[in-house]
This record gives C-alpha cells, structure tokens and sequence, in this order.
C-alpha cells in the first residue's frame, strides 16, 4: 500500500467520525444531564443525588498525563477553597476504576474521579473526542447549580488556569 493511500484512508475514517458523532449541544441554563458512574473508591455516584448542592463537573483525557495532572493536582490544591464555597468537584475521564486508584493516590486526590469506560456521559455533556479507534474525554467542565442546571461551560480549558477561573465564577454566581 501506498503512503498516499493510508493517507487517503485515515482522512476518510476522520470525517467519518467527525460528522458521526452527535451534532446536539449541551447549553447553560438547561438541566444537567443526570448520570451514575464509579469512582476510585469503587462508589457509585449519582448527579441527581446532589442536587441542593454546587457541583463542578471536570472532564479530563487520561489519567497520569502532564496536563490531567497539572490540573487534578490544582483542583486539589484549592480544594478547601472550593469546599468553601458550599461546592463538590467531580473529574470525570474515560479511563478505568484501577487506572482512577493509582492516578487518585500517587496525586493525593482528596475529591472523587469517575470513571466513564464507553464515554456515554462525556458524551452527554459534548465533552467526548470520538476518533472510531481512539476516544477520550475533551478538556471541559461545568459548574451545575444547587437546582441541577447547567450555569456555566467551559471550553477546552488551560489547565494552569482553570481551577482559578472556576473559584472566581463560583463566587460570581452565587
């Protein structure tokens, strides 16, 4: 075969998964979609279960990555600020529950990861990068508040910056 071809191939095989994947997008004010999913500690989390309660929602690509650590890490160097603020914090990756343990206790995690193995709720929340051979959770986040609604959306986040972002909106919004 041909370079020319595999090329021709991997082009074909992109678009087909870019245009295959749900046009639908997840919009501030609408109710977060709920969702049920393990964390490292092997307990199940609902959203629905914390709803009277601020949450943000992170989603992350891979566990042990220079950027998903930088970021878990400052998560979890704001977290008493972020507990402050009468707020919960989620990460959400696509990796397993053991993958979640190593990462959650090499890093000293003290909030939950979740894991989401077929990406169904990264998809969900617009935040899955599904390329037909390799899929992973897109840089996102959300803050939900106490009534279950979506009150702010980010984008693919900096993660040097964004825990420090969503400290100053939690503050606005509430």
């Amino acid at each position: 075969m041909s370079l020319t071809f595999i090329k021709k191939i991997i082009v074909m095989f992109s678009l087909f998964a870019l245009f295959s994947q749900s046009q639908a997008s997840i919009q501030l004010g609408q109710s977060a979609p709920n969702f049920t999913l393990i964390d490292q500690h092997n307990t199940q989390h609902t959203l629905g279960d914390y709803q009277g309660q601020w949450v943000v929602l992170y989603f992350y690509p891979k566990d042990d990555t220079p950027g998903c650590t930088t970021e878990a890490c400052s998560f979890r160097d704001a977290i008493n600020h972020i507990v402050a603020k009468r707020a919960i914090v989620f990460g959400i990756s696509l990796d397993d529950v053991e993958s979640h343990q190593q990462f959650s206790k090499k890093n000293k995690l003290p909030f939950s990861i979740l894991s989401d193995p077929g990406g169904k709720v990264a998809k969900q929340y617009d935040s899955l990068a599904d390329y037909w051979i390799v899929k992973f959770a897109k840089r996102n986040s959300f803050i939900v508040n106490p009534a279950g609604n979506i009150v702010k959306i980010y984008k693919g986040v900096d993660p040097q910056t964004h825990v420090q972002e969503v400290l100053k909106d939690l503050s606005a919004l509430q």
